[in-house]
């Protein structure tokens, strides 16, 4: 017999290794590797090119961190635990922006805005996207070390 919870768990560390391997790809061996080997003018068009490839499985990856967690929250009878544990919390604030990001913003303004910006200031605008990749990393690694610590007993917040 299969056991739900093991799946959904399996699944969501899958989901969560390839969502934080991405994103730590990206922020320190692509942009870093574009900013420093491209010519600055072919910059952005090259990073958004890879990107647009990585965006669509970035998308599936949080999807499928989003329906296995919720999945073994169902499994447990563990919905009461989301409003009162902090680790869960974090990790569901740390989710949204991405969310937020892959299937509203990026679609409908910053492609658009980071475009024309890249257009009239080539190298900042690799720089700020760099910058906006190193948030983003370490929010997502502060989300995957809160549910390792929070998920084996450690942090109580």
């Amino acid at each position: 017999m299969w056991n739900d919870y093991a799946i959904a768990r399996a699944l969501h560390v899958l989901a969560i290794l390839l969502w934080v391997g991405g994103v730590a790809f990206v922020t320190v061996v692509l942009i870093p590797a574009i900013r420093h080997h491209i010519p600055a003018q072919q910059q952005y068009a090259l990073f958004e090119t890879v990107e647009h490839r990585f965006g669509a499985q970035a998308r599936l990856w949080v999807l499928l961190a989003l329906g296995s967690g919720l999945w073994m929250l169902h499994v447990t009878a563990g919905w009461a635990r989301l409003l009162d544990t902090g680790w869960l919390q974090l990790m569901l604030l740390a989710w949204l922006p991405f969310f937020l990001m892959l299937f509203l913003l990026e679609p409908l303004f910053i492609h658009r805005w980071l475009r024309q910006r890249a257009a009239r200031d080539p190298a900042g605008s690799m720089r700020l996207l760099q910058w906006l990749h190193v948030g983003l990393l370490a929010l997502t690694l502060a989300a995957a070390v809160a549910g390792v610590v929070g998920a084996h007993g450690g942090w109580r917040f």
